[in-house]
């Protein structure tokens, strides 16, 4: 097994917020003049975002690509340059958020239902860069695996993933009726397993289901990833 380094950078006590905002800012860290970036979903990237949005208006150059509707909304409004994956089909790094890392940086993603274009970015980065709280790093991935999946085939994937000894419940919408519906225009279903004893042949069975596009279990990029905790006295670098 390769080992993990654990670098920490020391800061004065941090809140919850704050630690975040800290590890955003240490990933926008990492961005350099020229690089095109994946720009992933969630609040912590947000701080990313933000600390980039500052450096390009002091002539930083960059272009990202965003995994959601969400990501690309905020990259306008903060003035960050944005392209796709078909004019840049090979990106630097991808800054990104997740539900779960473990110990050999296996990843549970998709909370905000963009883990499919999100996984398609982590695939064409050079670097992949998770930026997390301390409640995200988990000695085993136990939380519930989001999947994507076509509406036409929710029934019969919710069978199969029964007879995989999964719990799988179909995410309902917030603030409106029904499903929630992605970017992509499907249906997210999300499946607990317990503690996942062996997460990339699970991620194997799930995206060998007919009907599903991707699912959150993230096992193949672990080489390529940096793990950066904001906590309440700094930032932890977590690499292999």
């Amino acid at each position: 097994m390769d080992s993990m380094r654990d670098n920490r950078i020391i800061m004065d006590e941090l809140g919850p917020d704050m630690a975040k905002q800290a590890a955003g800012i240490h990933a926008a860290g990492m961005v350099r003049d020229g690089m095109a970036i994946g720009l992933g979903t969630g609040s912590t990237v947000l701080f990313a975002m933000q600390q980039l949005s500052l450096k390009v208006k002091e002539g930083l150059d960059i272009t990202g690509v965003p995994t959601s509707f969400q990501a690309a909304i905020r990259a306008r409004e903060l003035g960050i340059p944005l392209t796709t994956l078909d004019d840049h089909p090979v990106l630097d790094l991808a800054i990104d958020g997740a539900d779960q890392v473990d110990p050999l940086f296996r990843v549970i993603k998709g909370r905000g239902a963009a883990h499919v274009r999100e996984k398609c970015v982590a695939a064409a980065a050079g670097r992949f860069i998770i930026v997390a709280d301390p409640g995200k790093i988990v000695p085993v991935l136990d939380a519930a695996v989001p999947l994507e999946v076509l509406p036409f085939a929710v029934t019969p994937v919710l069978t199969s993933l029964r007879n995989l000894g999964g719990d799988p419940v179909l995410r309902e919408g917030q603030k409106k009726d029904g499903p929630v519906i992605t970017d992509n225009g499907n249906m997210i279903i999300d499946c607990g397993f317990g503690p996942i004893d062996q997460p990339g042949q699970l991620e194997i069975s799930l995206t060998t289901i007919p009907g599903v596009l991707s699912c959150g279990l993230f096992c193949g990029f672990t080489q390529k990833t940096t793990v950066i905790v904001g906590d309440m006295t700094g930032v932890r670098i977590l690499t292999r």
